[in-house]
């Protein structure tokens, strides 16, 4: 896979991430040196040339004078959470668009999420379009796979997790108890959450609307749910 943009190269050196190549474009302002010198420093191969060619490798013109060749996206295997003290976790029930998938990896690395988890099947998958809106912090968050998310939130609740999904009859975000260890789950951007997935559930939250507005953009809606959590369980002051 290809990936584009200084902002996800930057992110890319500050972690362990598998890199092929990185092309940078001849333009040679001195942001483009400097990430060239940090690319160096870290021993990933690079080449530099002209821009057109950056164009073609990615099939996109606004690249920034960087592509990076990463390869295959590293999924994690479920088995990971087991090693997460008091997890927090981001569950997607077959979200469609990359850019609210995007959208919400940025959100929950910010708002301190351990891991995303996605199903193999009817789900937007990890592209560029994706690492891209996320200016490049997926790689700062586990990214799960699984075959099927009813079972996985299954075993998770073995694991002492408590299942909160986002659903518009729940109980006030603000009111509910969402400390770790926890997830979330989100659901598709038109039909909500599966009906065998809601069984699974715990408990909902929502977030109460005025002005006969009945729901937000899933990306929104994950933003004000995953900082309540972060308040909650870092005792911020609203």
């Amino acid at each position: 896979m290809r990936i584009y943009g200084r902002n996800v190269l930057k992110e890319v050196l500050s972690t362990n991430t598998d890199v092929k190549m990185v092309y940078f474009s001849d333009s040679g302002d001195s942001e483009l040196r400097e990430l060239i010198k940090h690319t160096k420093e870290k021993k990933i191969p690079f080449t530099i040339a002209n821009r057109k060619i950056l164009s073609k490798l990615c099939n996109y013109d606004k690249h920034q004078g960087v592509v990076i060749d990463i390869g295959d996206f590293n999924y994690k295997d479920e088995s990971i959470i087991q090693e997460i003290k008091s997890p927090f976790l981001v569950i997607l029930d077959q979200l469609q668009d990359p850019h609210n998938f995007g959208a919400i990896i940025r959100t929950a690395v910010g708002a301190g999420a351990d891991a995303i988890i996605i199903p193999k099947n009817n789900s937007v998958k990890v592209t560029p379009t994706v690492i891209k809106v996320s200016a490049g912090t997926i790689f700062k968050i586990h990214i799960i796979q699984v075959t099927n998310i009813g079972r996985f939130i299954e075993n998770i609740k073995n694991h002492g997790i408590w299942i909160f999904g986002a659903d518009m009859d729940g109980k006030k975000y603000y009111e509910a108890d969402l400390k770790k260890p926890i997830a979330i789950v989100l659901g598709n951007e038109g039909s909500g959450i599966r009906k065998g997935v809601k069984e699974k559930c715990d408990a909902f939250v929502s977030i109460p609307m005025k002005n006969n507005i009945d729901s937000l953009n899933v990306s929104v809606s994950a933003g004000i749910i995953l900082f309540e959590v972060m308040r909650q369980n870092e005792g911020i002051n609203s």
